[in-house]
């Protein structure tokens, strides 16, 4: 589709060139010239009347300033009481003052709480409060020198157009703050003035503050607005802020214009004047007028009928383009929606997690912690540490990335031996119900995880159930998935395990998010919102589905299918552990690339009676099995290592031939996820040093049982 689009536009384009090819040239280079010339006659008049205005409300707040500093010269020393008994005379000066400035409307003096002690308008001052006027407040704290404020209208009993005060700071002798003095200027003033000079179409002129606020304004625009700091204006105040030149929309109507701006000396105040774009581009296209019509009509037409084929068909292959980038921008927004939500979970969990640790790290470091408080916080941190663990494997069951260890067992007496646990977990107050037939009903998932995604349901219905009512567990076979289902039906069917509540039920608007990561009605603090992922995750990962029917005040039923194993194979009973724990001097190829795990393995391992060696990679551990193969009884290797990884290696000791348990070790790894560990035995990260032991020993028992099955020599 791109080529047979390329191939149309360049074919036009050929058809352009041949037909126009020598006037076009001089077309385009006239237009070039004519266009820099327009702009750069635009640009000088902007300038031109840029210097007028500028020179105007300069002189206009120059004699504002110096009326301010006349009124406060006036009443210097004088006491708020004093004031108040000179009202009279006091406001005739007012009125002076603002009678012989036009751009004045009133003058005002005022208290340290914001009360008029005088002002150029009636006698007395009526008693308002103004202290949350701009005008008044910038004061209260610091000396800010003369302040001008935003445009602000008049407030009861005063009327009239609107103003903008500029006003100084009255200092008691003490150096504390007195009150303010004030000026009303109007707007209309500057407006009036812009109007008789901006007799050109397009013309605009603006009186803003630095922060973006505009105080007056030509042409009149019927929508308030200001121009924002982070906007094109309101970046280039910054990168040039005394003079500038620069194209924008205008915020209030939309229209593009070039504006010029110039700072008032030492005022946070900018001028400035411009033109629309359009203007500036009509006069250009006057001036093509002119040569236009020298032109020959015909080739102007076949031109025009060219180009605005050309320019259609651009247009729509540009809207398509377009159409395609929108929606890969929607995808890419929501896939970064969907991380940023994950990402902000895990840092607020293991920030909580790495609190507890560090905590009872912190405390442990005390000499003379009593030995019941030391033994507290060795148990805080391990439980801390398998709640990381916990936490983890929840993220990777949703992202299906977990290394599952399947097996075949009974889901109907698993769900029998949970009901006890269930029970104590969701309360007494909480019926349980259980619904398991009489025949087996064997699944081969992970067992660790099956009990865990029950128990995540049966959670997950107290809390809808607010710790009151009936809680149903039922187990079932069933021969389809349901109808929306995506996952490949089992050859055996499968086994149903339903979780039904009688709490509030699930509005429709949020089926779509309850299996998200991190997502929770639940108040802050009371559940992570990785429950159900987990569920999800698990069910997808062992090739089943989970399925979830409700509606609002009947309560929620969630349902979990797994395959169904054949009835001709048992389930898997899991060998029983020996209660102690010695090495007896057995040797141990430690194999880690991170030393701080490499050396506490093989401290561990030290302290269990094991003879540990430790090498930091994958070939180093090759070379000490070559140097003296039968020195070693087991190798304890990580999985992700630089260069040749743990399974590789591995691999190698059983291509070699070395009859050498090998005992693999991961926190995560995507290899192990999708294909398994190899038929090595697997110890999931974090680890005890209680887990590696019981890892090795049963390693070893393997080993002593293949050799003891293994025919003798003739």
């Amino acid at each position: 589709m791109q080529t047979a689009q390329r191939n149309s536009l360049r074919l036009l384009r050929w058809m352009m060139a041949a037909s126009l090819a020598f006037p076009l040239a001089l077309f385009v280079f006239a237009s070039a010239m004519a266009w820099v010339s327009t702009n750069e006659a635009a640009d000088r008049e902007i300038a031109r009347t840029l210097d007028v205005t500028h020179e105007h409300a300069l002189k206009v707040f120059e004699t504002i300033d110096g009326s301010l500093s006349e009124i406060a010269e006036m009443i210097r020393g004088l006491p708020d009481a004093e004031i108040a008994a000179r009202q009279e005379s006091l406001h005739q000066r007012l009125s002076q003052f603002a009678a012989s400035l036009p751009q004045m409307k009133s003058a005002w003096i005022f208290d340290a709480r914001g009360h008029a002690l005088v002002n150029s308008l009636t006698v007395p001052a009526p008693a308002i409060d103004f202290s949350d006027r701009d005008y008044f407040r910038s004061h209260v704290d610091q000396d800010v020198g003369t302040f001008i404020g935003e445009a602000l209208t008049p407030r009861a009993p005063y009327q009239g157009s609107p103003f903008f005060g500029v006003s100084r700071r009255r200092t008691n002798e003490d150096g504390s703050f007195g009150g303010v003095v004030q000026a009303s200027v109007i707007p209309d003033y500057f407006e009036n003035f812009y109007a008789r000079i901006g007799y050109e179409r397009g013309s605009f002129f603006a009186l803003i503050r630095a922060d973006g606020a505009v105080l007056a304004h030509f042409p009149a625009i019927a929508r308030a607005f200001r121009f924002e700091p982070g906007g094109a204006l309101g970046q280039q105040l910054v990168a040039n802020p005394q003079a500038g030149l620069v194209t924008i929309n205008l915020p209030g109507d939309g229209i593009e214009r070039r504006l010029r701006y110039q700072r008032l000396a030492e005022y946070p105040i900018y001028v400035t004047a411009g033109l629309e774009t359009s203007a500036i581009r009509a006069r250009w296209i006057a001036t093509m007028a002119q040569h236009l019509i020298f032109g020959v009509p015909a080739t102007l037409l076949l031109f025009g009928l060219l180009a605005l084929a050309f320019r259609r068909t651009q247009r729509l292959y540009e809207e398509a383009g377009k159409r395609a980038e929108a929606e890969e921008a929607l995808r890419h927004s929501q896939r970064l929606e969907a991380l940023g939500q994950l990402t902000g979970g895990v840092a607020h969990d293991f920030n909580n997690l790495l609190t507890v640790i560090r905590a009872s790290a912190d405390m442990l470091r005390r000499p003379d912690l009593p030995e019941p408080r030391r033994q507290r916080y060795i148990d805080a941190i391990s439980n801390t540490v398998n709640r990381a663990a916990r936490l983890t494997g929840q993220l990777l069951a949703f992202a299906r990335r977990q290394t599952l260890k399947p097996e075949v067992f009974n889901a109907g007496r698993s769900i029998h031996t949970l009901s006890e646990m269930i029970a104590t977990l969701i309360g007494s107050r909480i019926e349980i119900v259980t619904e398991v037939p009489d025949e087996p009903c064997l699944v081969n998932a992970d067992a660790g995880q099956f009990e865990t995604a029950v128990i995540n349901m049966a959670v997950n219905a107290r809390d809808a159930m607010d710790g009151v009512g009936r809680l149903t567990i039922a187990v079932r076979r069933t021969d389809a998935l349901p109808s929306a289902s995506a996952a490949p039906p089992s050859p055996h069917g499968h086994i149903a395990i339903s979780v039904a509540d009688t709490g509030v039920g699930i509005p429709q608007d949020m089926f779509g998010r309850i299996f998200e990561p991190f997502f929770t009605t639940k108040e802050v603090g009371q559940g992570t919102g990785l429950g159900l992922s987990q569920v999800f995750g698990f069910a997808k990962q062992s090739g089943g589905e989970v399925d979830v029917a409700s509606e609002l005040g009947k309560g929620a039923t969630f349902t979990l299918y797994l395959p169904r194993a054949s009835g001709n194979r048992p389930p898997q009973v899991p060998l029983t552990e020996d209660a102690p724990v010695d090495g007896h001097g057995a040797s141990v190829l430690v194999v880690d690339d991170d030393p701080e795990v490499g050396k506490f393995a093989a401290d561990a391992l030290d302290q269990l009676g094991y003879t540990a060696v430790l090498v930091g990679n994958a070939t180093h551990a090759l070379e000490e099995l070559a140097i003296d193969p039968g020195r070693y009884d087991l190798v304890f290797t990580d999985v992700v290592m630089p260069g040749m990884s743990g399974i590789e290696l591995a691999q190698e000791i059983r291509r070699q031939g070395l009859d050498l348990p090998v005992v693999l070790a991961s926190g995560y790894s995507q290899t192990l996820a999708q294909q398994g560990s190899h038929g090595f035995e697997l110890l999931q990260k974090p680890y005890s040093a209680e887990q590696l032991a019981r890892m090795l020993q049963k390693a070893a028992r393997s080993r002593n049982v293949r050799q003891d099955r293994a025919p003798a020599a003739p």
